[in-house]
């Protein structure tokens, strides 16, 4: 590890992470804004459920896509000019879809922001497994989590009550500008990369990185478990608001809106995790915070609001929590180019949400909520499988002496 790592408690480790805040805030906020408008955009556009879900399936969809080429452009101009350039284009498109005619016009405007905040993402890992020292990562990494679930809530309350008040119009266009405001506020505090190594150069070095990471023991193990966590997550929040619209509990769209306060949970979840993942080890505490999610989920069965709410906070903290811990995972283990591993991660993790996002509308049409819960049990048991399996995975660390050997 070069001598340059950044160290917790350093006046860099605090740039770092102030400005990991706003841009994972930003990146968040940005992507998800959408998410609780889905039932206005299905009244004025006349769409179903599921065909309402592509106003945020068709932005992480874009966005995985643009995940891995991004990391390998990265590695070549480097990874702060790419998370700015990526922050500035999002807030410049989520101003765009303001003023969007009609549906596709939107569609084609989130695709187009999913694929700019590409850069933002997987970059962001990369450069935290570079720049700050090995003890410290796991808590950096729950710090910048902690800043993806505030802009997650943040972004749905400010475009549930923005909506509610006046129109999603006003609710996405207030959105845009705070993201170019929070753009300016990271380019500003994030310091240039000390130990950032370029890597190869075209197709040949992005072919070569991905066969390196997928005959890993562990990596494809880790990819698969972004696909299913967060396709799970994305799930649940998708048509939650559906259903608590409907009878019995008729809520206003702010009070749905509202609901994302419970991120908050996962502020706390995320930079706890890290912080125990860090003492204990990350096969010890990944097991442990699924089972928290696939509790929470089950609740949420309950007919009583509280239940409810006791679920989703249950599940939140364990997704927070999970997340933190596989990503801190990833950046550990990859090899360089380290990152395509962040971006090979977040591909998986972003395209599980575009398809059981969209497979969990056709089950809500079809069987409501119960099915729905039937179907993210299923994709969390097989989420928790996995972790169990890499319990027994060898370190990294043993791996490479014995390569060296």
């Amino acid at each position: 590890m070069s001598s340059s790592v950044v160290t917790a408690g350093s006046p860099a480790f605090k740039r770092i992470n102030r400005a990991m805040l706003c841009g994972g805030f930003s990146a968040f906020a940005l992507l998800y804004s959408v998410q609780p408008l889905m039932p206005l955009l299905a009244h004025r556009f006349a769409l179903t459920p599921a065909q309402s879900s592509w106003s945020l399936s068709i932005a992480t969809l874009a966005l995985a896509v643009s995940l891995v080429i991004s990391g390998a452009l990265s590695d070549r101009i480097g990874r702060k000019k790419l998370m700015t350039f990526a922050l500035v284009g999002a807030a410049g498109f989520t101003v765009l879809t303001a003023v969007a005619q009609n549906y596709p016009q939107l569609l084609v405007l989130r695709a187009l922001l999913g694929f700019s905040l590409g850069g933002m993402p997987a970059v962001a890992m990369a450069y935290l497994s570079e720049e700050i020292e090995g003890p410290s990562l796991g808590l950096s990494m729950g710090l910048y989590i902690s800043g993806t679930a505030l802009g997650g809530m943040a972004g749905r309350v400010i475009a549930s009550v923005a909506s509610d008040h006046y129109s999603w119009r006003l609710a996405l266009g207030l959105m845009g500008a705070a993201g170019l405001y929070a753009a300016w506020e990271f380019a500003r505090s994030l310091p240039e990369s000390r130990n950032f190594r370029g890597g190869k150069p075209g197709l040949r070095g992005l072919m070569d990185g991905a066969r390196t990471h997928l005959r890993d023991d562990g990596m494809p193990w880790l990819f698969g478990l972004g696909f299913l966590v967060m396709g799970v997550f994305v799930s649940l929040y998708n048509y939650i608001g559906y259903r608590m619209l409907a009878a019995p509990f008729n809520m206003s769209q702010s009070a749905v809106g509202a609901l994302s306060v419970l991120y908050l949970i996962g502020m706390f979840s995320s930079v706890w995790a890290g912080r125990l993942a860090d003492r204990i080890g990350r096969r010890n505490v990944l097991w442990m915070v699924m089972v928290i999610m696939l509790a929470g989920l089950v609740l949420t069965l309950s007919s009583h609001l509280v239940l409810i709410l006791a679920g989703m906070s249950l599940f939140t903290f364990g997704f927070f929590g999970t997340h933190s811990v596989t990503s801190s995972w990833v950046g550990r283990r990859a090899r360089a180019p380290q990152a395509l591993a962040s971006a090979m991660y977040l591909f998986f993790y972003y395209i599980g949400s575009s398809v059981i996002g969209s497979v969990s509308g056709l089950v809500w049409s079809a069987a409501g909520w119960n099915g729905v819960v039937g179907l993210l049990a299923l994709a969390l048991g097989l989420a928790l499988a996995i972790a169990l399996r890499l319990r027994g995975l060898a370190p990294i660390e043993a791996v490479r002496m014995k390569v060296a050997a």
